[in-house]
């Protein structure tokens, strides 16, 4: 039996933790169903112009602090960090004696997986570097849709956030660590695009599956998280 009420670190409750992670299994479907509704369009190559005009306007975005940042926002995404900070978080967990969360880490860290299963049905080719796109050098692998770099944020980042929201008693450390890990959700589809690296249903789609995913993750973590406690998952 995972123990689930004994941690070195002050966390909330699992009944407080229950409750406030309720509520969303309607976004969880619309999720789904946008992602297989972008997926269609684009197996039919009906997104193709507004990918363009969408590139082409967010890469005329000019600041000297946006390259960097953007670049900053994608770092974690790339090798070798993306395959140390999931296993790093997962360890963390387990030694906070959170074994539950560590095993539901590591379903999010799944979103990898499921990244690579959709591109090896789609197969859609990056962007190109040309007169009206510029592609930033970098170590790219695999087929542009779905997002690598989005879905597996939305999956490990996002649920690192839901995690904080839901454990972490004193509410302003709460929000001190949620804060940057839904900004780096946040910016990671707009990083991917100005770069150059995906286009822009690329991106959408895989927020959209990302979500899915994560909601479904989240709702079987409160089922397990819920027993014992008298309280509706």
């Amino acid at each position: 039996m995972i123990d689930t009420t004994s941690s070195p670190i002050e966390v909330a409750p699992p009944r407080t933790a229950v409750r406030r992670g309720r509520g969303a299994d309607l976004l969880e479907r619309l999720g789904f169903l946008g992602f297989l509704g972008i997926f269609g369009l684009v197996r039919a190559r009906r997104s193709d112009a507004i990918d363009l005009a969408v590139t082409m306007k967010v890469q005329r975005w000019s600041n000297p602090w946006l390259g960097p940042v953007m670049a900053a926002i994608s770092w974690p995404g790339f090798p070798p960090q993306s395959r140390l900070i999931p296993p790093a978080a997962v360890a963390c967990l387990f030694l906070a004696r959170l074994p539950l969360e560590a095993l539901a880490m590591i379903g999010a860290w799944g979103t990898a997986l499921v990244a690579t299963v959709v591109k090896s049905l789609m197969r859609r080719p990056r962007p190109a570097a040309g007169v009206d796109i510029r592609v930033i050098a970098a170590p790219l692998g695999g087929s542009s849709f779905p997002s690598g770099h989005t879905i597996t944020y939305v999956g490990v980042y996002g649920f690192l956030a839901y995690l904080a929201h839901t454990l972490i008693r004193p509410t302003w450390l709460r929000r001190l660590v949620v804060a940057p890990l839904v900004g780096l959700v946040a910016l990671v589809g707009p990083s991917r695009v100005y770069q150059g690296h995906h286009w822009f249903t690329d991106v959408t789609a895989s927020y959209l599956l990302g979500v899915g995913y994560l909601l479904g993750l989240t709702r079987l973590y409160r089922q397990w998280k819920a027993r014992g406690t008298g309280e509706r998952p």
